[in-house]
C-alpha cells in the first residue's frame, strides 16, 4: 500500500487538536503576565512590618515602600505620563531611584535610569532619544540637568528630589528651575490603584549604553525579561528574607543588574548608598549585618586597601559579586581575609546585566588559592533563567572547544 502502512488509516487535512489542550486556553484564572511590580505587591502583603529600604538614619517597611510607590505611580498618572512614555531618573542610589523602578511601570510608563557620570550634552541627547515625558532629578545634579536641558529640545514635567539625610552633598543646595519638590509631587496621587501590564513584553525600562564610538545606543527591558533575570539573581546569589543587600553597584547601570527588583521578590532589604566610600562601606557593613552587595572589579581593589586595618573586617561573611574582568588571586586573597566570599559574573547591558555565572563546585574547596583562582576566573555557564551561551568562531558561527583557550565571540540566546 502506498501512502499508508497496513492497518493504519490514511490521515487528511490538519492533525486534530489534542484533546488534552481543549479549552485550555490563557484565561484570567491561570495565566497573568510576568512582572516585577508583582514581587513588591506580594512582599508588602507578606512582610509589611519588615524594613524595605534604609537610607542613612531613616528606614521605610515595606507596607510604607509600596504605599509610596503606588502613590508614585497615581501622582505621573495624574500628570498625563501612561502607557509607553518615558520617565528618566537622574540620581545616585538614593530611595526615589529604587522607587521609581516600581511606581513607574505600576502607572505603565518606562523608566530611563541616567548615567550620574555622563556630561550635559550626552544627557541632553538621551532625554530627547528617550522623549523623556517626565525628569525625576536629584538636587545634587541641578545644575548639569539645567545645563542639559538648556541644550537639547526636551521639555518634560520636572521633579526634583532633595536628600534630607545628607545635608553636606555636593550641590544640595542647587534647585531645579520650575521643578516641583518630590514629595510634594508624591502627595499628589492617592496611591489606591496599581498598573499592571497588559502584556509582559510591555517595556519596563530604556537603558543607555556608554557613546564611547558615538551617541549613546539604547537598550530596552521587557516586564517579562526583568521578572525572570531577577528570579535568576535571586537563585543564582541565594537571596532570601534574611538578605540585607548594600547597594554599592550604580541602579542606573542595567537598572542594578535587577537586583532592585530580585532583592524584593526575595523579601530583603535595600540598604541605599549615595556614594560608595570605603569607610561607610564597611560601617553600614556592620551596622546593617550586611550579606550581599555588587561592585565593578573597581570595587572590588577599593575594598581590599590595607589588610591590617580592623576597620576593613566584616565580622560576617558577605556575598560580594563582580562583573567583567576576573579578579587577580592576590584580591580574592585579600577580600576572603576580609570576610568576603566572591562571585564572578559576566553580562552586558543588553542582557539585563549578568548573563553568566562562575558557579563554583565542592572539590574548589580543597584547593590551594592559586589554583581556586584560575577556576572562579571563569564564567562561561548560563544564568539559570538564560538560555544558551557559548562562544563561537566569529567567522563560522561555530562553537569553540571548551577548553579555556580559544578565542571567539559570546553568543547569548534566550529570554533574558
Amino acid at each position: 500500500m502506498s501512502g499508508a502502512s497496513a492497518g493504519v488509516p490514511h490521515m487528511s487535512g490538519p492533525p486534530k487538536a489534542n484533546r488534552l489542550e481543549e479549552n485550555l486556553g490563557p484565561r484570567a484564572a491561570n495565566h497573568a503576565p510576568l512582572t516585577p511590580i508583582s514581587f513588591l505587591r506580594r512582599t508588602a502583603e507578606v512582610y509589611p512590618q519588615k524594613p524595605a529600604v534604609i537610607h542613612a538614619d531613616r528606614c521605610w517597611t515595606y507596607r510604607e515602600f509600596y504605599a509610596r510607590c503606588r502613590r508614585l505611580a497615581a501622582s505621573l498618572g495624574a500628570a498625563g505620563v501612561g502607557r509607553g512614555d518615558v520617565v528618566a531618573v537622574l540620581a545616585p542610589n538614593v530611595p526615589a531611584l529604587l522607587e521609581a523602578h516600581y511606581g513607574v511601570p505600576m502607572a505603565g510608563a518606562v523608566l530611563n535610569a541616567i548615567n550620574t557620570r555622563l556630561d550635559a550634552r550626552t544627557i541632553a541627547f538621551i532625554l530627547e532619544h528617550g522623549g523623556a515625558k517626565a525628569l525625576i532629578v536629584d538636587a545634587e545634579f541641578a545644575d548639569v540637568a539645567s545645563e542639559a536641558l538648556r541644550l537639547g529640545d526636551a521639555k518634560p514635567l520636572l521633579v526634583e528630589y532633595r536628600d534630607d539625610t545628607v545635608v553636606s552633598a555636593p550641590g544640595a543646595g542647587a534647585s531645579l528651575p520650575h521643578s516641583i519638590d518630590y514629595e510634594a509631587f508624591l502627595d499628589q496621587g492617592d496611591g489606591r490603584a496599581v498598573r499592571l501590564p497588559a502584556d509582559e513584553w510591555d517595556s519596563i525600562s530604556l537603558n543607555y549604553t556608554s557613546g564611547t564610538t558615538g551617541n549613546p545606543k539604547g537598550v530596552v527591558y521587557s516586564h517579562r525579561g526583568a521578572y525572570l533575570n531577577a528570579l535568576g539573581n535571586v537563585i543564582t546569589f541565594g537571596l532570601d528574607a534574611r538578605t540585607v543587600y548594600l547597594w554599592t553597584l550604580p541602579m542606573f547601570h542595567c537598572n542594578g543588574w535587577t537586583y532592585t527588583w530580585a532583592v524584593t521578590a526575595a523579601a530583603g532589604t535595600h540598604v541605599c548608598l549615595r556614594k560608595v566610600e570605603r569607610e561607610r562601606v564597611f560601617e553600614l557593613i556592620r551596622e546593617h549585618t550586611v550579606t550581599h552587595l555588587c561592585g565593578a572589579p573597581i570595587v572590588l581593589n577599593m575594598l581590599c586597601g590595607d589588610r591590617d586595618d580592623p576597620g576593613a573586617r566584616t565580622g560576617h561573611v558577605v556575598e560580594v559579586a563582580t562583573g567583567g574582568a576576573a579578579p587577580p588571586t592576590s584580591v580574592i586573597r585579600a577580600l576572603e581575609s576580609q570576610g568576603f566570599r566572591v562571585t564572578h559574573l559576566y553580562g552586558l547591558t543588553e542582557s539585563y546585566g549578568p548573563a553568566t555565572v562562575c558557579v563554583p563546585q565542592a572539590h574548589w574547596s580543597t584547593l590551594d588559592l592559586e589554583t581556586r583562582g584560575t577556576y572562579m576566573a571563569r564564567q562561561g555557564v548560563s544564568h539559570i533563567t538564560a538560555e544558551e551561551c557559548i562562544v563561537a568562531n566569529p567567522d563560522t558561527l561555530e562553537e569553540t572547544p571548551r577548553d579555556g583557550v580559544t578565542m571567539g565571540e559570546i553568543l547569548l540566546r534566550g529570554n533574558t
